[in-house]
């Protein structure tokens, strides 16, 4: 057991604007990742795609620079105070990264688990019902099938 407890882990938790991801960041940091460990800890949020508005669906619907400058300034917001809620969680553990994503969050989180090196990658459940599952899909789900590493995930208790 102290072998284990001396080696570094690269831990990545996935974060969103959801009080079920920031749930599952306080449980890892309950009953994962501990103050003396070794552990390095990776926040991961991961921005939405950009929208696209191709003309020809919509000619008459025309988005500027100014209000694409205007949605990525608003997302990059978001994105500041989801890591830094999620940061002051963690204001105990000595090695804790930050990294930002942009795309559908399911390739995202899976793409940089692997890039990053992940020994684990614990995120929360939203806790959708089969139908709204099957319409908005589940990212969980989808990480937990298709990630390279062991896959953690904690459900908000209702």
């Amino acid at each position: 057991m102290s072998e284990f407890a001396e080696n570094e882990r690269r831990i990545v938790v996935a974060i969103d604007e959801g009080d079920e991801s920031m749930y599952a960041l306080s449980w890892c940091l309950k009953n994962i990742v501990f103050e003396n460990s070794k552990d390095t800890l990776i926040l991961l949020y991961v921005k939405p795609p950009a929208p696209l508005f191709p003309s020809f669906d919509a000619p008459e619907f025309v988005i500027t620079a100014e209000a694409m400058a205007k949605i990525e300034k608003y997302s990059q917001e978001v994105a500041d105070r989801v890591l830094e809620t999620a940061t002051r969680l963690c204001n105990n553990i000595p090695n804790v990264e930050m990294k930002v994503g942009q795309g559908d969050p399911r390739d995202v989180i899976c793409e940089m688990t692997q890039k990053l090196g992940a020994d684990m990658l614990v995120m929360g459940s939203h806790g959708y019902g089969t139908i709204k599952r099957a319409f908005l899909g589940s990212v969980s789900n989808y990480c937990a099938q298709n990630a390279k590493c062991p896959v953690l995930i904690v459900k908000k208790p209702k």
